[in-house]
């Protein structure tokens, strides 16, 4: 059985206010014929459908031609989960009529863990998947007072360790076995465009913390393409397919082909994503800027262009904009000298330590280039104590 692992789509993104759809319209063109020229049986997306809980009517279109199209024209099965930035419950609305269409979604998750568990076909081959959406804190702990963010990790990777181990205790023994999931393990490398800083801590589960006997885990949520280490069988986020900033355009975007015999993974093939529409970022000071704009050495037509100053002269940005546009490209962002992007220090393993106010200083800092004003802080400390208070009278 061959299986193709996607994940993070993002229909109707937008990169600084741009309308991506035509992107996106190229991306499910081009899946659809890998899906054909590899007879995939089936396709795997690993949550964040969408862009948004409430998607545009052009987006929603998309996405639905596409699974049209994936019925008609191909013999694949489908097994889709929503992310943290799809609406579980509108994601989910068509699933009676969509598994006509050999398409299976899962928005929420059942009291009963076997719900989750998909047993598919094709030919002589089978496979099961536990296929696991999105889950907050909220969804899967019950409350506790002044508890320590620390501790409150601790029982979320207790709560995911026991859902994956009953969906496991339920599949039909002797095929190969899948975990679906859309969440951060130790030792992901974030892109910076995941959004997974939460008001109430981040938290992660340990490749340690999956079960033992499962053939692959097709993961989504961070927007990398990459291998966690840690288990005998393959642990991998397909990434997101398009980039979502300019810093995602600088490594090619993949999706995952896993060919699956009788005793479980037998190959693994990597399968580069194309460039539709073209991330550049230019830096010099305003003087290499004009003169990289207007050199017949590069080629700047169809692209979205990002330019990051250095020096002390800011020059015209008018006419950075308009040097970059006589030749065909459209410049989204200029970042001057004192604003030019910042690597930031916080990593999946610290963030359920650092404090809400520290991460709010940190991006601040990242996104501005200087420290975010008292003001500022102490409005959001506010934010947070109000928010802290609803959360707490809700849950009792």
């Amino acid at each position: 059985m061959r299986i193709l692992h996607t994940s993070d789509w993002h229909i109707g993104h937008r990169l600084y206010e741009r309308n991506r759809i035509d992107e996106h319209r190229q991306f499910l063109d081009w899946l659809l014929t890998v899906i054909q020229e590899h007879a995939v049986d089936v396709l795997l997306v690993s949550g964040d459908i969408f862009d948004t809980a409430l998607p545009s009517s052009e987006a929603t279109d998309l996405y639905y031609q596409f699974l049209f199209e994936l019925y008609r024209e191909t013999e694949a099965q489908a097994v889709i989960t929503a992310g943290n930035h799809d609406s579980p419950m509108r994601l989910a609305a068509p699933r009676q009529f969509l598994k006509m269409g050999r398409i299976h979604v899962i928005g929420e998750i059942d009291p009963d863990p076997g719900a989750c568990v998909i047993a598919l076909s094709a030919g002589n081959s089978s496979v099961a998947i536990a296929a696991v959406p999105y889950l907050s804190e909220n969804e899967i702990l019950p409350h506790v007072s002044l508890e320590r963010e620390v501790e409150k990790a601790e029982r979320y990777r207790e709560a995911m360790r026991r859902l994956y181990q009953q969906c496991v205790a339920q599949m039909p023994a002797g095929i190969p076995k899948i975990l679906m999931g859309h969440f951060v393990v130790y030792g992901g490398e974030e892109s910076g465009s995941e959004r997974t800083i939460q008001i109430g801590g981040a938290t992660a589960v340990r490749a340690s913390d999956l079960p033992e006997a499962v053939d692959y885990v097709a993961l989504g949520h961070l927007h990398r393409p990459q291998s966690i280490n840690g288990t005998a069988y393959p642990i991998r986020y397909a990434g997101s397919p398009l980039p979502m900033t300019f810093r995602e355009a600088e490594y090619d975007k993949k999706v995952y082909l896993l060919d699956l015999d009788r005793s479980g993974a037998d190959r693994l093939t990597e399968i580069t994503v194309p460039v539709f529409r073209e991330l550049c970022r230019v830096r010099g000071d305003y003087d290499q800027i004009i003169f990289e704009a207007g050199s017949a050495d590069w080629d700047w037509r169809g692209k979205y262009i990002e330019v990051q100053l250095i020096g002390q002269q800011i020059g015209d940005r008018d006419k950075i904009r308009g040097a970059f546009s006589d030749r065909g490209g459209e410049v989204l962002l200029i970042r001057p000298p004192e604003v030019q992007q910042q690597e930031t220090d916080l990593t999946v393993e610290t963030l359920s330590e650092t404090s809400p106010e520290d991460i709010f200083a940190e991006f601040y800092q990242t996104e501005h280039g200087v420290a975010a004003p008292d003001e500022i802080r102490s409005t959001f400390t506010d934010l947070i104590g109000m928010v802290s208070s609803r959360t707490d009278e809700e849950n009792g």
